[in-house]
Order: structure tokens, then sequence, then C-alpha cells
């Protein structure tokens, strides 16, 4: 089986050939951990689950290495802590740090493991302390950035001044190629930090000086804590080396953070290749609008979930949309998602797992087309092929076991109900009175009930929106 991804780096669709078959990797950019996902954050986490899941498919479970990394590193997290601090909190700054991170990790954790998403593990090692070096903190790492920042210095690609130390940008002819575009044109279009220490305005920070009102750690150059950039070129390379597969991450992160890492880590490893292969999923829209609070349609994974939307129904309509499309998020397609999943679940509830579809291997092989592969799903549903259906929505995060309970029919209170119904509706053929009738249906339906009444009786199905608390009045 050939997969072939569109690499952003030359916008092209290749054939993908892992450095080492036996342990191919993938590195995505996690989140930075001061608050719950929102559903744009969320994007990305479905699309490279699915990625490795195709991977682990091909070369085996034992054979990939997929690292994400957490950055708790940053402003947002400290003025939180100081927010704490100020209310009278005896602990230190840093003790409260830690605390906001661990809170917002496991908060991350516990929405996308609804969602399906497996954790990043390297090589298949599940144990604690595996599954924790496939999620990197930036904490953790602070002396690999020391290690690889005093490296850039001395060979040239970086300066220190009045505290600070700076990536020479010029310095590496190739900046730029994975944005498309020259240096010149970045600063004339860019917004970049004017500050009278940088050599040039394109230059980017590696270390920046500490007060004693943030967290900071001791280093040739003072008290300080890292740039951003520095953080993912510095866990990629103690976790996957100088050179491996596959980087990830959401567009807006290609400039300057994916140009930056690029830029710092072949510098510091010039034998390496850093990532040969780059993919970028495009960004997400709300009922055809940007996300956002002033428009309050700015919604957490936790929001939609504590609205009732399954976290399985939410990968699904991730799962509609091509990663380098935009999405859209909308009502409508949670509930085209819900029906299809309830439909599944029932019909595969007491069947074995066969073998997974070529059609939806060979659809995500293509460049992760996940519409494709659910369309292959679709027909074979069609067809009766529950065995199939079974096996390749597994491969899709879809059809989990322990994911099912929202799908879950309360089936002798259903069929208590459709007696009812059918007494009701025998006695209204008879006084040609059918508000009574009428009544129940309503009722049904506002609980997300499908009625289905013809010459052999009354037949009660859950739909989308099924709410068995609803039925509790009737």
């Amino acid at each position: 089986m050939t997969i072939r991804l569109t690499n952003s780096r030359t916008r092209r669709k290749e054939a993908f050939e892992p450095l080492d078959p036996s342990n191919v990797r993938l590195y995505v950019c996690g989140p930075t951990v001061y608050d719950r996902a929102h559903i744009g954050n969320a994007r990305p986490v479905i699309v490279f689950d699915t990625l490795y899941r195709l991977l682990r498919h091909v070369y085996g479970a034992a054979h990939v290495t997929y690292v994400r990394n957490f950055t708790d590193v940053d402003d947002k997290i400290n003025a939180e802590a100081q927010r704490r601090k100020g209310l009278g909190r005896p602990e230190s700054l840093e003790e409260l740090i830690r605390e906001r991170t661990e809170e917002t990790i496991a908060w991350y954790h516990a929405d996308m493991d609804a969602m399906g998403a497996l954790r990043p593990a390297i090589q298949e090692d599940r144990s604690p302390e595996g599954l924790r070096r496939a999620e990197p903190r930036a904490t953790e790492y602070i002396g690999a950035m020391i290690a690889m920042i005093e490296g850039l210095i001395a060979k040239g690609h970086a300066y220190e001044r009045e505290g600070h130390v700076l990536f020479r940008v010029r310095s590496y002819a190739a900046y730029g190629a994975l944005s498309g575009r020259s240096v010149d044109d970045m600063i004339a279009g860019a917004r970049v930090e004017v500050a009278p220490f940088k050599e040039d305005p394109m230059d980017f920070v590696l270390w920046k000086p500490s007060d004693a009102g943030l967290p900071g750690w001791p280093s040739p150059w003072g008290r300080g804590r890292p740039g951003w950039h520095i953080e993912c070129s510095a866990m990629s390379y103690e976790l996957l080396g100088e050179s491996f597969d596959i980087h990830g991450g959401g567009l807006d992160l290609q400039f300057p953070h994916h140009e930056n890492e690029i830029a710092q880590s072949c510098c510091a490893h010039p034998q390496g290749s850093f990532a040969r292969y780059w993919l970028h999923n495009e960004m997400l829209q709300v009922e055809g609008k940007k996300m956002s609070k002033s428009l309050g349609n700015f919604f957490t994974v936790r929001d939609l979930l504590d609205q009732g939307f399954p976290g399985e129904v939410i990968r699904f309509v991730y799962l509609m949309t091509h990663y380098r499309s935009p999405m859209d998020w909308t009502a409508e397609k949670a509930r085209q998602a819900e029906a299809v999943l309830r439909k599944w679940r029932a019909a595969t509830a007491d069947v074995a797992a066969g073998e997974v579809l070529p059609g939806v291997v060979e659809a995500l092989a293509d460049d992760l087309n996940t519409a494709g592969a659910l369309a292959a799903l679709h027909a074979a549903a069609g067809a009766g092929d529950w065995a199939g259906v079974k096996a390749s929505a597994g491969l899709l995060g879809l059809l989990q076991d322990g994911m099912g309970d929202w799908a879950a029919a309360p089936e002798a209170d259903l069929k208590a109900h459709a007696a009812r119904l059918a007494e009701l509706r025998a006695a209204a053929m008879a006084s040609k009175d059918f508000a009574a009738v009428d009544a129940m249906k309503a009722a049904l339906l506002a609980a997300g009930v499908e009625v289905r009444m013809s010459k052999a009786g009354v037949e009660l199905v859950p739909g989308a929106g099924f709410d068995a608390a609803k039925l509790a009045d009737l």
C-alpha cells in the first residue's frame, strides 16, 4: 500500500517513503495549555490521529512513533498564575503555573479521549512513562533548548544582546521555502517586533530574560525562558532525532512557527534533514463564519460535549471534510452524523468486525481523503456488509467500544410507548378524534424519536437528537 501525502514544503502530492519502515516518526505541534481546547484546536488532533491510525495499519502499531508536545511556557499561563497569586495563594509562582498546566492537560486529555483520539506513543509503548515521553512538556526540555541555542551561537547563526538570544535569519539561505516568501517580502507584509537589540527585523527570539515576577531558568545569558519556536526543535530532536518523517500542524503555524523551526533545526544539525514531509490542516468555521467570541459562535470541545453532542458525532463531522479544505461546523452536519452513527451502531451491535474495506484504506492512503473513506463506508452499509463497516469504521476511530453509550436505545421504553401510541391510534380511528395521537407524536418527535406508522403497526426508532429524559413525561 502506497500512501500519498501533500507535502507543504514541495506543494506536491508525493509518495510517502519513511526513513525507517520499522520506526515511522511523526511530530505534531500540540496545544499551549492555558485553557480548554476550542473546536478549532481539535481539528489537527482528529486529522493527525487519522494519519496515525493509517500509519499503524500499514506499518504495524509497533513501528510508528507519534510525538505531540505541550507548550507550558506562555504569557497567558503566567498571567493566570499571577492572578491566583494575587488572590493570596501561598504557593510559589512556579507551583501555581504547574497547577494550571496540570489541570489544563487533564482537560485536554479528557476532551480528546471523548472524540476517540489515541494518545501519542513511542512505538506502542503505552506505559505511563512511554506515554509521557510521547507528549513532552516544554519545561522538561529547557536544558536541551539551552544546548541547541549554544550550538547555534557557536556556528554563527545566533547572537546574544541584552540578555536576549536571537536567531540570525539571513544566515539560513533557505528561509521562506516552506511559506513560499522571501525574507524581504515577509518584512514588508508581516508585523515584526521592532527592538533596538536586533540586527535584522526578521531575527526571532531564542531566549529572553525573566524578571522576578516571571518563571525563569539559569542560562549562560542570565535567568530567562525560551522563545516559542526553539521548544519544538529541541523536543523533536531529543525524541525523534535530527531527521524524521512527518511534521504536522494547523495552517496558522506554517509561518512563522514552522518556518522558524526549520531554520534553527537545519542550522543546528546541518547533517540532518529535520522533517521530510510537512502536512498542514486548514482552518475551521462555525455556520459559515469565523469562530469568534464577539459573534457568540466560539465553542470549546467541552461546550459541545456539555450541549449533548457525543464525541463520536463531533469526530464524524470533522471527517466529513478533507483536511486541506476549510471546515464548517454546523448543527445540520452534526444531525446527519448522529443519524448515520445511530444506524451503523444498531446494525453492527451483534456483528463481529471483519476485514477493513480496501476502498476505505485506498481513500485514506490518497492524502487522507476521509470524505472518500466515509463514502466507501456508506456503500458497504448499503450493501449490508456490516462486518466490513465495523472494521473500517474502527480505522477511522468510529464505532469504538466504550464510545457508544449515547446511542444505546431504551428499547423496552420505546416498545411501551409504541404500544400506547398504537392504542391511541386505534381509538382515534373509531372516534375520528386524533388530538391525543398528534400530541403523543409531537412529544416523541421532540424527544428525537422517529415515528413510523403503517398498516402493519407503529414503530419507534431513536433518531438524531434522541433524548430519553424527554420521554419521562409520557
